[in-house]
């Protein structure tokens, strides 16, 4: 059955309405975050510890109807630990290998701080996050849909973390930055965690409802100019283009992959749908595209030494691709 996009709406407004029952602000991490679930990629979170990323996640979990399962990464943990292993099982006195499936075999999987783990349990996330499989033992496995990969990481505490790869990085289809809250919120998280009872979330979508919204996402239609004003903005982000501004010029190693394209493209479909229209307009692709874009972004030596933030160039770049159209 089709999905139409006042459905879409309504059940994309009750998950965010079940959120805000537990997650006191941060309207737009709830966001970006429902917008990568909707288009079907993982996220990436980041933030000093204390607020709330795991808490998010976590209601999330209660939210959506899906199976949920949590991976504390560690630096001694091993591939095997988040894919599972195979294990010698005694069965009527006759002995075989069985697959044992790890915390991956999950629809919704909370990574949290993943870069705690070595490089090696890390890229055993690729193959899942890329193909929704796993291989083990020369034998793939296919994981269950939905699949989803919602991680953390603290970008604070270097001690005893691994960077993550910027092919792993590229895989995450949002890069969300979770800040402080402001005097009044943070007075509301005091009330609500300090108080006799703990606040919940119900249950809002189902496992198939998910798969429909993201198959509606798809079909949405985007006019030529709006996905030629996205291929512009992505190739701009490359110092040697023509409509590279001052910033990537100076700052900028190399830019975004073309999977920064797909995710403008696609979470600019989800915000549509979740403004209530069934078009993408510019305003939907400026929405995401620090999301989309702040991971895929390498700077150079010059721009790490000045401090210089990818939400910065972005930001300069879409200003004057605006002024360009």
């Amino acid at each position: 059955m089709t999905l139409s996009p006042e459905k879409f709406l309504e059940y994309a407004n009750k998950i965010e309405t079940e959120i805000g029952r537990v997650i006191v602000g941060q309207s737009d991490v709830v966001r970006h975050v429902l917008v990568g679930i909707l288009a079907g990629g993982h996220v990436l979170l980041e933030g000093v510890p204390g607020l709330g990323k795991t808490m998010l996640i976590r209601t999330l979990g209660d939210v959506l109807d899906l199976k949920f399962s949590r991976i504390q990464f560690t630096p001694d943990m091993m591939p095997s630990d988040i894919i599972g292993t195979e294990i010698l099982s005694d069965d009527n006195g006759r002995r075989e290998f069985r697959f044992r499936e790890g915390p991956l075999f999950s629809n919704l999987v909370l990574a949290d701080e993943i870069n705690r783990a070595t490089p090696k349990t890390q890229s055993a996330l690729l193959e899942a996050m890329q193909e929704g499989s796993v291989t083990v033992a020369q034998t793939t496995y296919q994981l269950d849909q939905p699949f989803f990969v919602l991680a953390t990481q603290n970008p604070l505490e270097m001690e005893g973390t691994y960077p993550l790869p910027e092919a792993q990085l590229d895989r995450f289809f949002f890069k969300v930055n979770v800040d402080l809250p402001n005097v009044s919120e943070m007075v509301e998280i005091l009330d609500r965690t300090t108080g006799k009872e703990s606040p919940s979330a119900s249950h809002a979508v189902t496992g198939a409802e998910v798969i429909q919204m993201r198959e509606l996402v798809r079909v949405v239609p985007i006019a030529s100019h709006v996905k030629e004003y996205i291929a512009k903005l992505m190739l701009a982000t490359h110092p040697e283009d023509v409509n590279a501004s001052p910033l990537v010029k100076k700052y900028v190693r190399y830019g975004v992959s073309p999977r920064g394209g797909q995710a403008l493209v696609i979470g600019a479909k989800v915000t549509a749908l979740m403004a209530g229209r069934y078009n993408v307009a510019f305003e939907d692709v400026h929405a995401v595209a620090k999301a989309a874009l702040r991971h895929r972004l390498l700077l150079n030596f010059d721009g790490l030494a000045e401090g210089i933030k990818p939400d910065d160039v972005i930001g300069e770049l879409v200003n004057l691709m605006q002024n360009a159209k």
